[in-house]
């Protein structure tokens, strides 16, 4: 009996440090990956901090900058000395100029009631036979009712002329107040020839001026003053200074002066001349070219 109670006794005790044994194991396998991922939390928030105060606020990466091509590629000169030609005078404006120089054309108006062209002409017959003239003088100023002038035409037919061939002052008057009205000074090189009649061609930034001998007769001139809009330099005029070729500017000049500048530099509307009357200069002059 002494011996059966002692082997329950250590049987007893035995199960108790199996237990014991048991659930300390499976305490130390629950709790044994705590401490480890902890830590290893700790130590990523600790590098995110660091780099974040190493890299300062500016470390942030930049954002890609688009710059058009250009800004730096190299200029064309042969494109940059190109310009777009344009009235400088209105219709009115030179019409009253050709009359104050003794030409006698009509008011500046609508050709007709159903048409929204205007002009003003001159028109004189000298001599005729019975069925042309034989001496006349026509001039035709034409544009739109704005003001914006489309063409200049004249025609002389039997011209007179000096003992040298040269073209009377008066007839010559004409072509004078036109060409130097119009402001494109280089034109004027064009008026010696057309004082000798002699036939002359030009055309430059757009603008175009003719002299001809109307073919089949040999007393008879044609004279014409205009703008081709779709001429080459005016092409490449565009195509070089196009609002989608370069980056827009930034006007850091005062709004008032900036806006007077530009009404006073847009050259596309109509400059109203000086008068020639109050002002006592000759309307044929090119000084009121500025």
């Amino acid at each position: 009996m002494r011996s059966n109670r002692r082997w329950l006794v250590w049987a007893a005790v035995s199960m108790s440090v199996l237990l014991l044994a048991a659930v300390a194991f499976y305490w130390e396998i629950r709790h044994s990956g705590d401490p480890i991922e902890g830590f290893e939390d700790r130590a990523l928030d600790k590098a995110a901090r660091s780099s974040r105060i190493a890299a300062g606020p500016y470390a942030a990466a930049p954002r890609p900058i688009s710059i058009s091509r250009h800004l730096v590629e190299i200029p064309k000169f042969d494109l940059a000395s190109q310009f777009l030609r344009v009235w400088l005078v209105s219709g009115a404006n030179i019409c009253g100029a050709l009359r104050e120089a003794g030409i006698e054309v009509g008011e500046w108006k609508a050709a007709s009631m159903r048409n929204r062209d205007y002009e003003c002409y001159f028109q004189r017959v000298y001599e005729r036979d019975e069925v042309r003239p034989l001496s006349s003088t026509f001039v035709k100023v034409r544009g739109n009712e704005t003001g914006d002038l489309v063409e200049i035409r004249a025609k002389i037919v039997g011209p007179k002329v000096d003992v040298q061939g040269r073209l009377a002052p008066a007839v010559l008057r004409i072509f004078e107040t036109i060409v130097k009205q119009a402001c494109w000074r280089d034109f004027e090189d064009t008026l010696a020839s057309i004082q000798s009649l002699r036939d002359v061609e030009y055309e430059r930034f757009g603008a175009y001026l003719s002299f001809t001998r109307e073919a089949g007769s040999e007393n008879s001139f044609n004279f014409a003053l205009g703008l081709k809009a779709a001429s080459a330099s005016q092409a490449r005029t565009r195509a070089y200074f196009s609002t989608d070729r370069w980056l827009a500017t930034t006007n850091l000049r005062n709004p008032q002066n900036s806006s007077a500048s530009t009404a006073t530099a847009r050259p596309d509307q109509p400059t109203a001349l000086d008068d020639g009357a109050s002002t006592g200069r000759n309307p044929g002059s090119s000084g009121n070219c500025g």
